[in-house]
């Protein structure tokens, strides 16, 4: 039987795994690093102002946290001036802060699963973190010039950070989020996303690979099937987060051999407070039996191990099981 870490490599290179993938089985996630404590999530009716100085809202009886975007909490509100308001959070932290993370990398079987840590926000979701997404879908048509300013300055960060990041850690793998559309279209057209994102994250991705990172998945639980070849430009190994309305099966056939797609059980559908075992089963058995064996990895679509109501994420898990014993 192979390994976690050797099964998802099989079913990446398109070789011989000897099961499904199960969700984010093979990582072996490192949490809780020095520089991401500075901003920490809030919880279910908790508000905070992260280290980047957005105010960050979690409501009660939803999935997660999001930006307040009023007049009064915008960070930008004029993004000719974005340099009077944008201060990136400082990454000095003595060497010893990295030793509870160091300890975690420690503590993972590297010969069955990759020491993964997250990147979290991404570079087109701090953009609209800074200054809301109306104002910064407009911004890249009123001024380019400043928006590409803002980008660099933040992917100069990202690197400044992910150098620290390969120099304690030493990750294998990054699970990077950035959502780049709704569920019906991308957020900006390919020709948009072109200029202003893939240039960043070529930079921001080819670092991490330059220095010890075997994967990059990318966590966009979206629309963005017309980004897929952006994606593997940009040198992403697995989209992670690819929901049904992307037509998963037909990703799978045009473009699995140079990017595996990691998805297909929308949360929307099963995730919710009158889940029921059969309906997992239907929609876990639909993904399995739709998108084959090789550069697919069946998984809720939400960018992580669990799920929003209890018991959902482990009934996905035994049921991506049964598919294995049924289909390999």
């Amino acid at each position: 039987m192979l390994s976690k870490k050797e099964n998802l490599l099989e079913t990446l290179r398109g070789g011989n795994p000897d099961r499904f993938v199960n969700q984010f089985e093979a990582f072996g996630i490192v949490m809780g690093d020095p520089i991401s404590a500075k901003s920490p999530r809030p919880v279910p009716g908790q508000e905070i102002v992260n280290s980047w100085g957005v105010t960050i809202r979690f409501q009660e009886n939803t999935p997660g946290p999001f930006p307040v975007h009023d007049d009064t909490h915008k960070v930008v509100k004029g993004i000719t001036k974005w340099k009077e308001t944008v201060h990136a959070p400082s990454l000095e932290v003595p060497d010893e802060a990295w030793d509870d993370c160091k300890a975690q990398a420690a503590k993972i079987d590297k010969s069955d699963k990759f020491v993964t840590v997250y990147g979290i926000p991404g570079i087109f979701e701090q953009l609209h973190y800074l200054m809301g997404m109306d104002d910064t879908l407009m911004n890249f048509y009123e001024e380019p010039e400043a928006m590409h300013e803002l980008i660099d300055y933040i992917t100069n960060w990202k690197i400044a950070n992910a150098k620290l990041v390969c120099k304690h850690i030493k990750p294998e793998a990054i699970i990077h989020h950035d959502d780049w559309g709704s569920q019906l279209n991308s957020f900006m057209s390919p020709e948009m996303f072109a200029e202003f994102i893939v240039p960043a994250y070529k930079k921001l991705y080819g670092f991490y690979k330059n220095n010890g990172v075997q994967l990059i998945v990318h966590h966009s639980d979206s629309y963005a099937a017309n980004l897929v070849p952006y994606m593997i430009e940009m040198g992403i190994d697995i989209w992670q987060g690819c929901m049904t309305a992307n037509n998963v099966p037909e990703l799978v056939k045009k473009y699995g051999k140079q990017i595996t797609f990691m998805g297909d059980i929308n949360n929307g559908v099963v995730d919710k407070a009158d889940w029921t075992p059969e309906l997992i089963k239907r929609e876990v058995e639909r993904a399995c039996k739709n998108n084959g064996k090789l550069y697919f990895i069946p998984c809720l679509v939400a960018g992580g191990p669990g799920s929003t109501y209890p018991g959902v994420y482990d009934a996905v898990s035994k049921e991506i099981e049964r598919m294995s014993r049924e289909l390999f």
